[in-house]
């Protein structure tokens, strides 16, 4: 096992910082850009992040502490975001997410001798028993997830523009 908490962090916290930079000031031609009908653009993958920020990450691990294995903890809707209004500008999607990551890691940090509880295990409705260690590594691997994917998306806008140079990017590999 590898798994350290502030290095965990340490993913969490720039995350918000590289996509304002990755994407704010993009016009929408590139934000609505996508991989091809049932995949998501970058506004669509922060919305899931928010949504996350909001319904997964720190609810569920305040549920496996207070709850254990004695019940599961309630589903994540992974698309739940594609439902909301997408009115919202990506400075403001991006703002949202920021406000709502900073919250949430001040309420990790805030807790209480959490590193002896590492081990702890809850209930996944899908998945079954989990620990507290997976619950956090997988949150940092999550966001990294979606930082590769928006590039991706991004990337794909010029998929045939790259012309005979798509043999060298390997991010345009199917």
């Amino acid at each position: 096992m590898i798994f350290n908490l502030s290095e965990a962090i340490e993913i969490l916290e720039r995350t918000p910082d590289t996509l304002d930079a990755l994407l704010s000031g993009l016009s929408s031609e590139w934000l609505k850009e996508n991989e091809g009908e049932g995949t998501w653009n970058a506004a669509e993958v922060v919305g899931h992040l928010i949504d996350g920020e909001e319904k997964n990450w720190i609810p569920r691990l305040t549920f496996i502490l207070q709850e254990g294995e004695s019940k599961p903890f309630p589903p994540f809707d992974r698309f739940a975001h594609l439902n909301i209004s997408g009115d919202l500008s990506i400075e403001e999607k991006l703002e949202i997410f920021k406000t709502l990551r900073r919250d949430n890691l001040a309420t990790l940090k805030g807790m209480p001798d959490l590193e002896t509880q590492f081990e702890k295990k809850g209930l996944h409705p899908a998945l079954g028993s989990v620990r507290v260690r997976e619950l956090i590594s997988t949150w940092a691997v999550h966001d990294l997830t979606h930082i590769a994917q928006i590039s991706r998306v991004l990337a794909n806008r010029y998929r045939i523009d790259v012309g005979p140079w798509i043999e060298y990017l390997g991010i345009l590999k199917k």
